[in-house]
């Protein structure tokens, strides 16, 4: 037979090789990487591109205007990714609409926007409004007489290139945006703002300092008295994760991004003197990798339950092989086992500090919810698992798992159960219950009684008694 073992090894090889290389990817969703761009601003972003090139993207440079540009073929997406650079028309064109745009996050595209705040296309603003983002009119930037940085060429005077603090994550995030070990980090910003509605699927990154504002820089007499939006409710970088777990991010700043402000990074001085670490190009790469999917992206790789008993039966902590039918109050182990994306590779799934994954056992409402605890790590695992018993309830239920928090993919794992009352023959018998041998004794006693009646009247003869005959 031709197909010996070695050519099953080479075989074996090759898929293996094959795999790693797809595994490698820096993107878990591709290197198809689509720059919409009109051939100038480009060589304003070398080292943003270099970095691009650096983990792996495939970069396409194309025209708003293109006759050769086209999201879509034969109803699917030709390109993973999409940046849109400022344009230096007014608009992006018929090929670049809202609608459009929507379709390709639609089928998991996911899109990196940089804008200018001189030219927004109107494109844009629709697009954002749907995902209940506001857009701050054209030609309004974002001022801070207090977080400025000297040194910049006119800004002494303009105070338009702002410091904002890199956000500090809570006990409940983690941390994809914010300063490393511990340190605090700035981001030189000039350029728009925008505010953010009550959506749970906007996901902010980078907040204006409490004493900035948007205001239109020729109309100074009147803006400045009634700016647009001002402090805390002023946003410079958000996300919005859709519930297809694609993601659009918006930057009101495409110079942060640029050569110049990257060339910025490191301690500078400070408005008042004191020293500020600036790191425009690890935010720029930051916000790159979690809007492409490099960062942020947790993998769920298998899920189980089986009865406690059968923990050592390897064939029912397999997915597949997990029963579909329990026994009222049968101790249960639910297990399931999670993955993190980091770039170019998977990491074992850790929970931030002071969060719990949880498990629902539910019908219609949860019966139960309980905390999972890892049980296994492996080099690129965790394994998440919880034991219970099954309530005295029969009917239809549920193992549910619902983990949202900002920055990471959603997950949402659903398997149903059916719960059954115990059978006639998996009820504890009466003789083994302590609380019945009175009435097994009382009942013992009459039977063995009654059986002694019978017996004494059935083999007691009756005494013989002479009747005399009655004559004639």
């Amino acid at each position: 037979m031709w197909f010996t073992r070695s050519t099953y090894s080479l075989f074996t090889s090759f898929l293996l090789v094959l795999l790693i290389s797809q595994v490698c990817a820096r993107s878990i969703s591709g290197d198809r990487l689509l720059i919409i761009d009109e051939g100038e601003l480009r060589n304003n972003y070398k080292a943003y591109i270099w970095d691009l090139e650096q983990r792996g993207f495939q970069l396409t440079y194309l025209s708003p205007k293109s006759p050769e540009l086209e999201l879509f073929s034969y109803g699917e997406r030709k390109w993973d990714h999409l940046l849109l650079l400022p344009p230096k028309s007014k608009a992006y064109g018929p090929k670049l609409t809202s609608q459009l745009l929507v379709e390709f996050l639609n089928k998991d595209g996911n899109i990196l926007v940089l804008q200018d705040p001189m030219n927004t296309p109107e494109q844009l603003r629709d697009l954002a409004w749907e995902l209940e983002i506001g857009l701050a009119p054209k030609g309004d930037v974002v001022v801070d007489h207090f977080n400025w940085l000297p040194g910049v060429e006119g800004n002494d005077h303009s105070h338009n290139v702002i410091l904002a603090k890199k956000p500090v994550t809570g006990p409940l995030t983690k941390n994809y945006f914010g300063g490393y070990n511990n340190q605090e980090e700035y981001v030189a910003f000039r350029g728009t703002g925008h505010t953010l509605r009550n959506s749970p699927l906007i996901q902010p990154f980078l907040q204006a300092p409490r004493t900035a504002y948007v205001y239109d820089p020729r109309e100074e007499t009147v803006k400045s008295e009634n700016p647009w939006t001002a402090g805390q409710q002023l946003y410079l970088a958000s996300g919005f994760q859709a519930r297809n777990n694609a993601r659009i991010t918006f930057v009101g700043s495409a110079e942060s991004f640029n050569d110049e402000f990257q060339g910025l990074d490191g301690l500078r001085k400070g408005p008042y003197g004191q020293k500020v670490n600036i790191s425009n190009r690890r935010f720029a790469n930051d916000v790159t990798a979690w809007t492409f999917k490099e960062t942020g992206v947790v993998k769920v790789w298998s899920v189980a339950h089986y009865a406690t008993k059968d923990a050592g039966n390897l064939s029912r902590r397999n997915t597949s092989e997990s029963p579909s039918i329990y026994r009222i109050k049968t101790d249960v182990t639910f297990e399931i086992t999670l993955s993190e994306y980091a770039m170019d590779r998977w990491i074992p799934f850790q929970l931030p500090l002071n969060d719990s994954l949880q498990l629902e056992f539910t019908m219609l409402d949860p019966y139960y919810r309980l905390n999972l605890v890892p049980t296994v790590t492996s080099v690129n695992s965790t394994t998440f698992s919880v034991n219970f018993i099954v309530p005295d309830q029969h009917g239809i239920f549920a193992f549910r798992i619902n983990y949202k928090r900002p920055y990471i993919t959603y997950i949402d794992e659903k398997i149903q159960v059916t719960l059954r009352h115990m059978a006639h023959n998996e009820w504890t018998r009466s003789y083994a219950i302590s609380g019945s041998w009175v009435w097994l004794g009382g009942l013992a006693s009459t039977v063995i009684g009654w059986v002694a009646f019978v017996a004494l009247w059935l083999y007691s003869v009756p005494r013989e008694t002479k009747v005399a005959a009655k004559k004639q």
